[in-house]
């Protein structure tokens, strides 16, 4: 009788390990995801310019007409060189606060769902999606400092270039708490602009970002200290005059890093307790 033997592999094939997420590849991802509709409607950034175009051509005058006088205090010397970062910093403010409206709608069309089954990262999925607003504002902040210049604004490309990057890391700190706002509010759409209304208008004024909070109020001036938007401005202010190592510049880093600290984690808390 013969014996059929089976030879064994010394050699056996490795188990195909599953590929390690990036964090970098999958906020592209998500990132490239949110842009697309931009591409395909370009006239959105041309109307995202409205804003800020209204906000310079008639209260710039303003500001240049009643604190023009003022400009070796409060206002450091030149009026353009405190108002247009400012007027960045605000165009931000509102692109980012309103991340969490993009997720209603995701809501609505099942888009959330999906995209929570998928390998991605959940703080991909924020960061993303906020970081999507600096690309628009990116442009809209090139046209802007183009059509100041003429009017005695003073530009310093490598202090422009960090205060973009600052208000980056301010952006997905907001985003992602405007991404928690919807979650939480998404039975009741019309809660998310009520919550967002009444915060931004507050945050704005108690920034000292369209006029100087040293000839307001001390409440004012004590409130504003807690306002991490304040910081920010200030920080925008100085870095776009040049001013990248002052202590100024440092806080507003501070808060920017703080923000984003805690916008993550309320953003992930959030969106993993909607998954359940």
């Amino acid at each position: 009788m013969s014996t059929v033997t089976t030879a064994t592999p010394s050699i056996m094939s490795p188990v195909r390990q599953p590929r390690r997420r990036s964090l970098v590849r999958d906020t592209a991802v998500v990132m490239t995801r949110e842009l697309r509709p931009v591409v395909h409607d370009p006239f959105s950034l041309v109307f995202g310019l409205v804003q800020p175009l209204v906000f310079l051509g008639l209260f710039g005058p303003l500001l240049v007409g009643s604190l023009g006088g003022a400009a070796d205090g409060a206002l450091g010397g030149n009026v353009w060189q405190w108002f247009v970062p400012a007027i960045l910093v605000m165009t931000a403010l509102f692109g980012t606060s309103m991340t969490g409206s993009n997720l209603l709608f995701d809501f609505q069309t099942g888009a959330h769902e999906r995209m929570l089954v998928t390998p991605l990262s959940r703080s991909s999925l924020l960061i993303g999606r906020s970081l999507k607003e600096m690309v628009p504002l990116a442009g809209q902040a090139v046209i802007i400092v183009a059509a100041m210049v003429p009017f005695g604004f003073r530009l310093h490309v490598g202090g422009a270039l960090v205060g973009l990057a600052l208000l980056a890391v301010f952006g997905v700190g907001l985003g992602s708490l405007s991404y928690a706002l919807a979650i939480v509010v998404r039975k009741q759409e019309w809660m998310f602009w009520v919550v967002q209304q009444t915060l931004i208008f507050p945050l704005m004024i108690l920034s000292g970002m369209l006029l100087p909070l040293e000839t307001g109020p001390g409440w004012m001036r004590v409130a504003a200290a807690f306002n991490p938007l304040a910081y920010v401005v200030d920080a925008e202010r100085a870095l776009f005059s040049g001013e990248l190592a002052s202590a100024t510049a440092a806080w507003g880093w501070v808060a920017a890093l703080a923000t984003a600290a805690v916008g993550l984690t309320v953003g992930i808390r959030a969106m993993v307790r909607s998954a359940d």
